[in-house]
C-alpha cells in the first residue's frame, strides 16, 4: 500500500527557498512586431498549521537543493508545487503540505515535470518515476510494474475527451485510466537528427484549440496530427531549430514554440517567426510558455532571465530586476494575476510592479 507522509513543510519550504530582497522591476529591452513574417493508500494528515497564524521563518540563510520546477493551481484554487526530488507540496489557501511517497515507492519520485487535472478533479503527476494519480484522497503511482513501459516521462497533457498522453523516452502513449496504447509517430524526415536525450521522446504534448495534437520530439522537430493526418515541421518549414523542447497556444491561436539551440518560434497558422535568429531576444534555449489574464506571453530563456511579450515588443527581466538566477524553472500566474517564477534558488513574485521573493507575500493568495 503507497502511503503519503503529509508534514507541515512551512519552516522548511518557505524558509528556505527564500530568494532575498526586493527590487523595483526595469525593462530591459523593448523591440517592435516585424511586418510580417493499482495500488492505493490513505494518506495521513500528521501536523499542519495555519499560515496566516504563523508567520515565523527558520534557518533564513538556508537554501534547499531540490527547487520547484512545475507549478499549478487546479479547480479548488490548491496551489500544486512539483519540486525536483522533495514530492509534490499543496497549499490549499490554509496550510501547506509536503507529499512524500518515497518511501513507499521504494525509490524517490524524482522530478515533477507535469502536472494535470481531469474533469473528475483528479491530479495526474508526471515524474522520472511514473505516472501518480490523486483523488484528493489516495494517491495511486502507474510505472513499469503497472504497465507503464517506460517510467521517464515528461510530456503530459489530457485532451478534450479526457484522455491522458504520455511522452516518454520510449515514445508516446494514451492512457484511458485502465491501459497504455502505444501511439506510434512516423519515421522521421530529418536527415541527421540530434536527439539529447532520445529520438522517441516527445517533450511536450498539445491540443490546439481545433483539436489538433501536437507532439515536440526531441532532434525530430514537430509533429501534428489531425485527422488520422501526421505532419512533420522542421527547418525545413521554417522552424527555428530541430531541437525542440516545449510547446503553447495563446489565445489568439498562435503556437509557439521553445528549443534547445535556436531560441523561439511563433507560428501564427502560415508564417514562423524566428526571434532569436533575428537577435530579438538573446539565449538559444528557450521554454516555460505561458500567457497572463492581461494577453502578455511570458517564457525563460536559459541564462538570460525571462521575457513578457506584449504583442509588439519584449520586455526582459534578469537579475538585475530581482531574480535569484537567470535560470527559470516555471512560470505561473495565480489568481491575483502575480506571476511565479521559479528558480533552483526558489521562488520570486512578480505583482506586476516589483518582484519580491515569495515568504514577503504570504499568505500568498489574499
Amino acid at each position: 500500500m503507497y502511503k503519503a507522509k503529509a508534514i507541515l513543510f512551512l519552516a522548511y519550504f518557505v524558509g528556505t527557498i527564500l530568494l532575498g530582497g526586493c527590487n523595483s522591476q526595469t525593462p530591459q529591452k523593448s523591440t517592435p512586431e516585424p511586418p510580417h513574417i493499482s495500488k492505493q493508500g490513505q494518506i495521513p494528515l500528521i501536523y499542519q498549521e495555519d499560515i496566516a497564524s504563523d508567520r515565523k521563518h527558520a534557518d533564513l540563510n538556508g537554501r534547499v537543493t531540490e527547487f520547484v520546477r512545475k507549478m499549478y493551481q487546479d479547480s479548488q484554487g490548491n496551489f500544486w508545487l512539483g519540486t525536483n526530488g522533495n514530492g509534490v507540496i499543496r497549499y490549499d489557501n490554509n496550510s501547506l503540505q509536503q507529499f512524500d511517497i518515497s518511501e513507499d515507492f521504494n525509490k524517490d519520485v524524482g522530478a515533477v515535470r507535469g502536472i494535470v487535472e481531469d474533469k473528475m478533479g483528479n491530479i495526474w503527476l508526471g515524474t522520472s518515476s511514473g505516472l501518480i494519480k490523486f483523488d484528493g484522497e489516495n494517491f495511486k503511482v502507474y510505472s513499469a510494474n503497472e504497465g507503464l513501459p517506460n517510467n521517464e516521462v515528461w510530456g503530459l497533457t489530457i485532451d478534450e475527451k479526457g484522455l491522458l498522453w504520455l511522452g516518454t523516452t520510449e515514445g508516446v502513449y494514451q492512457f484511458d485510466g485502465k491501459n497504455f496504447t502505444l501511439f506510434e509517430l512516423p519515421k522521421s524526415t530529418v536527415k541527421k537528427p540530434e536527439p539529447m536525450l532520445s529520438d522517441q521522446l516527445a517533450f511536450k504534448i498539445l491540443q490546439d484549440r481545433n483539436g489538433t495534437m501536437w507532439f515536440v520530439v526531441d532532434g525530430n522537430g514537430i509533429y501534428t496530427y489531425k485527422d488520422a493526418h501526421f505532419k512533420q515541421w522542421t527547418e525545413s518549414n521554417g522552424l527555428t531549430d530541430n531541437q525542440t523542447f516545449d510547446i503553447f497556444e495563446d489565445t489568439k491561436g498562435n503556437i509557439w514554440i521553445g528549443t534547445f539551440n535556436g531560441g523561439v518560434s511563433k507560428y501564427d497558422g502560415n508564417t514562423f517567426y524566428n526571434y532569436s535568429r533575428d537577435n530579438r531576444i538573446e539565449g538559444l534555449e528557450a521554454y516555460n510558455f505561458m500567457e497572463d489574464k492581461k494577453g502578455n506571453v511570458w517564457f525563460s530563456a536559459e541564462n538570460h532571465g525571462v521575457y513578457r511579450y506584449d504583442g509588439k515588443n519584449f520586455t526582459q527581466f534578469t537579475v538585475q530586476d530581482g531574480l535569484a538566477t537567470n535560470t527559470i524553472q516555471h512560470i505561473f500566474e495565480d489568481r491575483k494575476g502575480q506571476i511565479w517564477l521559479s528558480t533552483w534558488k526558489g521562488i520570486s513574485v512578480y505583482d506586476g510592479k516589483e518582484i519580491t521573493d515569495l515568504a514577503d507575500k504570504e499568505p500568498w493568495t489574499k
